[in-house]
């Protein structure tokens, strides 16, 4: 007989109440219900309070500021929830990352791609607004779009009912500029004002994935809440039931002889037997599952809701001419990366993983499952990738065809000479953007560095590799194992103490400014023993005044006073980034915002001192900075 039907049958015999998912808990983990100003936050939306543990799912968590509730996964916090109507699965928000009061620039991304894409979706209920934003002026508007007040380089239309998003003016947008897309609730009376009013009132998000107990709840005379592990509860009268208030849930027996206790306990050892049991058997399998002969055997896909796309092993080797050495694009820490052509006639990266580099399998997947729906105008799109049986784990990325910023910069595209101030301005504000919008997601890059910004035609940044921290583990395992990085980016606190925050993908982000700056690699064995490492290098020019030393001559930081303001401001900027304090380095959406302020020149001083004054830091960095190093394992 299985040992956990022994259990039951034993548990019956002793009349003990069997776990089910109906029992009862003593009292709520958390409040069914709370206010933050005029909006009230119930199922399934819960309020961070400091020092309570959690309420609830992650993506409906709630803070209150300033008597304001915001949604906290998103891109800087600025969702602001206004209303929410449980009773259709949708709550009204607006965006404060907009620049509602001017409405001037246009946005600089597609505002649903600043939310955490699961479980929220743009309702069908809102319209849409188009808008061209343009690093230059135009001689005339795009037909049907109008200028916005106060920014003749930027224009706006409502979308058409039913219309795709820019589906009738894909292909016609002019070089140097941008497209985006805004939900409004409300539609705009026709003026250049009025689609500046029609922001304001922000949209309607629907969610999918609450538990579908909740109508059941309230028709008991309930309220939807949490319980103990973080499940849905129904709030009763006379405590906390797993589905509904009444006499389902209800404990009808209330104690055992001593023979039954025994018999309790032996139950306790059986079931405790076959978890044992159960989990060797799950490991064993997943040892099997490892290796290439074994791994044939499965061949059933862990299906993910329809996401990521499965590709076949098969298609992917005919898509890269059999992974030809012709077709390597680049090899890193994880893999090497081809240029691959699929049957539908798409251009495709494929980066095939290291098989040292495997985690469990079907981790993988759920990995790649929540990496596939991270979505953002500035990192590379993850198509898909191999099932659990295939020979080799492969990923399959949207193919970028401009080369990295590595390779206009020092590399092989360097001639080019395509790089102009105000093009490198823009790398580092969109390379920042995409990385707070990890970081605001819970994702660390860890490998921070130019050859992983990749730039499309129009020289518009494309982060690739954004999620490849979240598939391998971020902990060494051995005291002489270098932490994992790229040498000369490589986070000197993460290298001496193995500890890897998003502080670290800061200061790898003041090595890329001051690339972006020198046109010079973060190391050249080639310069003299100070100045091996960029970041060493930056730090004493720019302490002693020297910036003139590191700037590219070709950036005219000479000849054009208003590109010195900004070379010089980057540099500061920089400079707290590689501060060996992690506390003193700015968070990275703090970053964004001054290079924004530095770009418009409109940044106080203040706002560039506020974290550290470098000649006082001078001193620590001098004698606590180390070297990256030269070679990197895992």
């Amino acid at each position: 007989m299985p040992p956990l039907l022994l259990l039951l049958l034993i548990a019956s015999f002793l009349q003990l109440p069997a776990p089910a998912s109906s029992a009862k808990s003593t009292k709520p983990r958390c409040s069914p219900t709370s206010t933050c100003g005029n909006l009230t936050i119930s199922y399934p939306f819960w309020l961070e309070e400091s020092g309570r543990a959690p309420c609830g799912s992650p993506p409906f968590q709630l803070k209150c500021n300033a008597s304001r509730a915001y949604l906290t996964r998103t891109v800087y916090e600025a969702y602001r929830v206004v209303q929410i109507f449980t009773e259709n699965n949708s709550f009204h928000v607006v965006d404060e990352n907009l620049p509602l009061e001017t409405g001037c620039p246009a946005p600089g991304f597609n505002i649903s791609l600043g939310i955490w894409q699961a479980p929220f979706i743009i309702s069908k209920a809102n319209a849409k607004l188009h808008f061209i934003s343009c690093n230059h002026s135009l001689p005339v508007a795009p037909p049907g779009f109008r200028t916005l007040p106060c920014d003749d380089n930027s224009f706006v239309r409502l979308a058409e009912d039913g219309e795709l998003a820019g589906q009738s003016i894909q292909g016609r947008i002019p070089p140097g500029c941008n497209f985006t897309v805004v939900p409004i609730l409300e539609r705009p009376n026709g003026s250049r004002d009025g689609y500046v009013a029609s922001m304001r009132s922000g949209f309607l998000l629907d969610w999918a994935g609450a538990s579908d107990d909740c109508p059941k709840c309230v028709a008991s005379g309930g309220q939807c809440a949490y319980g103990d592990g973080l499940r849905f509860a129904c709030n009763c009268t006379d405590g906390m039931h797993a589905d509904k208030c009444g006499e389902f849930g209800k404990s009808k027996h209330h104690g055992v002889g001593v023979g039954g206790g025994t018999l309790f306990i032996i139950c306790i050892f059986i079931f405790a037997w076959h978890k044992r049991k159960k989990r060797k058997q799950t490991r064993h399998l997943k040892d099997l599952m490892r290796s290439s002969s074994s791994m044939q055997s499965y061949s059933k896909d862990l299906e993910l809701g329809g996401s990521p796309h499965i590709f076949t092993y098969e298609e992917l080797e005919e898509a890269t001419a059999g992974f030809s050495a012709s077709r390597e694009l680049g090899d890193g820490g994880f893999g090497t990366v081809y240029k691959g052509k699929l049957r539908d006639g798409r251009v495709v990266a494929v980066k095939r993983l290291y098989k040292n580099n495997y985690r469990r399998v079907e981790q993988f997947l759920n990995e790649v499952d929540i990496l596939s729906r991270l979505l953002h105008q500035n990192l590379v799109t993850l198509y898909g990738c191999t099932s659990r049986s295939s020979r080799d784990l492969l990923l399959v990325y949207e193919y970028i065809p401009n080369g990295t910023v590595a390779d206009h910069l020092h590399g092989p595209r360097a001639g080019e000479q395509g790089l102009t101030w105000p093009v490198r301005m823009t790398i580092a504000i969109e390379t920042a953007e995409a990385l707070a919008y990890l970081h605001a997601v819970e994702i660390i890059h860890r490998d921070v560095k130019t050859n992983n910004i990749l730039l499309d035609n129009n020289f518009h940044v494309k982060v690739a590799d954004f999620g490849l921290s979240r598939l391998f583990p971020l902990e060494v395992t051995h005291v002489s194992t270098v932490p994992q990085g790229t040498p000369g980016y490589v986070d000197p606190v993460y290298h001496q103490c193995y500890k890897l925050t998003d502080k670290s993908d800061v200061y790898s982000f003041g090595v890329v400014l001051i690339e972006l700056i020198s046109s010079k690699p973060a190391v050249d064995m080639s310069r003299s023993h100070s100045d091996i490492n960029l970041a060493n290098m930056a730090l004493n020019r720019i302490q002693n005044h020297e910036v003139d030393q590191l700037v590219d001559p070709g950036l005219g930081y000479e000849t054009d006073s208003e590109t010195k303001r900004m070379v010089d401001l980057v540099a500061e900027l920089a400079f707290q980034c590689l501060q060996m304090d992690r506390d003193n380095r700015p968070p990275i959406k703090e970053v964004v915002e001054v290079l924004h302020c530095i770009k418009n020149g409109e940044c106080p001083a203040e706002k560039m001192n506020k974290n550290a004054s470098p000649k006082e830091d001078l001193h620590l960095l001098k004698d606590s900075l180390q070297y990256s190093p030269d070679s990197v394992s895992e």
